[in-house]
């Protein structure tokens, strides 16, 4: 065995007790996470001075920004299964391939979206909107996040090769120093502060586009110095189209399922404007809300996935089973918690953002429906980043297209043929139970071809 096999054989993921391990790393990655949630958070409640038809317009470029999303995390997590799996079989060459070539579709990957901002930003909020306030805020805001993107991409990646060899530590950092540089200069660049000129939306998306460039630097040069178990380089690099198949293979999915909350959000948006244009803005609050609920299990999921899929290549069922089990009792006692939350302080959250009467008689009732359905939401994230983990995240994009687009969209657009907002927000609870049973009959299906009979490494 070489040297740096030998080093690696005392790995923590393989070794360490999976309760220990999983905190351990999945901590500082839901710190990381709240972290990234500062970003659109903190946006909104700035942009929310500016006025009504400014908070509604950042609502509805958010579908896109999700979008952008779908596409970073989705390369970040085939990536990120791969290069983990590779590492449990100690098979660094490939490791390394599957680091760099992720980097490459990383970049490549916000091309698209640079061009969408130069040219058709206008065009994607006047599709939901007819309302020339509305528009020509978000159109700043969206054109600034797009043609900028580049930034965002590399965090992601960046950010997921600390990760996937258990580096959370400094993975919170970079989203930690992102979003304290979101938040410092949010307030300057919107309003004008201190010399700077106002700048108003297209300041919010200047602010969060200089954190995210920032964090992605620091991330950078956290895995050139201290991330060991692989190397970035630029020289004799070349695109190994097998690695990216098998990154894609995971990943694509991955992408597909981000890409439909993102439809989600924009079929809701088109569905709620019916009603009143406040609806979508407190619709677009909801979600920046709920990131605060939903992040820290997307820490843990993150935290989780590298571990299930190392031990998934090393063989050890056991491990795999406990940093399951371990996961959903964390997962569902966070989702309880931002339950219990939303339903005895929604006029408070909401306050936050500068909220109209109108704005909390609507906001008061969705938020307490909708998070009705948190205990549900728990279980299914978890077993969905289990079907990625060990190689099936085709699972997971069958349940996002039934959860969002089969059920919850039809769903809602039927309710709101009744004529009562109140009620399109069962929409919700209903998807997530159907979501539930079927997560349960995939994981059945999961475990007994392939974690059950899981060969030794």
């Amino acid at each position: 065995m070489n040297k740096r096999a030998e080093k690696f054989s005392e790995n923590r993921m393989g070794i360490m007790p999976v309760n220990k391990l999983l905190l351990s790393i999945s901590v500082p990655m839901m710190i990381s996470m709240l972290a990234q949630a500062l970003y659109n958070i903190v946006d909104s409640i700035f942009v929310a001075r500016l006025g009504q038809e400014a908070l509604t317009a950042i609502s509805l470029a958010f579908p896109l920004q999700m979008l952008m999303i779908a596409f970073g995390i989705g390369i970040g997590i085939g990536m990120n299964a791969l290069l983990s799996k590779s590492l449990g079989e100690r098979n660094f060459d490939l490791a390394n391939k599957s680091a760099n070539n992720g980097v490459l579709m990383s970049w490549i990957s916000c091309v698209p979206f640079i061009f969408v901002g130069i040219f058709a930003a206008e065009s994607f909020i006047r599709m939901q909107t007819d309302v020339e306030k509305t528009i020509a805020y978000g159109q700043d805001y969206l054109s600034f996040i797009c043609v900028f993107s580049f930034g965002m991409f590399s965090q992601f990646t960046f950010e997921r090769l600390l990760s996937s060899t258990g580096k959370t530590f400094y993975s919170m950092i970079t989203q930690i120093i992102g979003a304290v540089v979101n938040v410092i200069l949010d307030p300057i660049m919107i309003f004008g502060l201190f010399g700077f000129p106002r700048m108003e939306a297209k300041g919010a998306a200047l602010a969060t586009v200089i954190g995210q460039m920032t964090a992605a630097v620091v991330a950078l040069y956290f895995n050139v110095r201290f991330n060991r178990e692989i190397k970035l380089s630029i020289k004799g690099f070349r695109p190994d189209f097998n690695v990216i198949r098998q990154i894609y293979s995971v990943g694509l999915p991955a992408t597909f399922m981000q890409a439909i909350g993102s439809l989600m959000l924009y079929g809701f948006n088109v569905i709620l404007i019916s009603f009143t244009d406040v609806a979508a803005a407190v619709f677009g609050v909801y979600f920046k809300l709920q990131s605060f609920v939903f992040m820290p299990v997307f820490g843990l999921n993150n935290g989780m996935v590298p571990i299930i899929a190392y031990n998934y290549g090393a063989g050890k069922k056991d491990r795999i089973m406990r940093a399951i089990k371990y996961s959903l009792i964390y997962a569902v006692s966070i989702m309880t918690v931002g339950m219990v939350i939303f339903q005895i302080f929604p006029e408070k959250l909401l306050l936050m953002f500068n909220a109209t009467e109108e704005a909390l008689s609507i906001g008061v009732v969705a938020l307490r429906v909708i998070s009705a359905h948190y205990l549900f939401s728990g279980f299914n994230i978890i077993l969905i980043s289990v079907f990625q983990a060990v190689g099936n995240g085709m699972y997971s994009l069958y349940i996002s297209i039934a959860r969002q687009l089969v059920v919850l969209l039809p769903v809602a657009w039927l309710l709101s043929r009744m004529g009562n907002l109140n009620i399109v927000w069962l929409a919700f609870p209903t998807s997530e139970i159907i979501t539930m049973i079927l997560c349960f009959i995939l994981f059945t299906r999961v475990y007994n071809k392939k974690i059950k009979i899981t060969p030794p490494a």
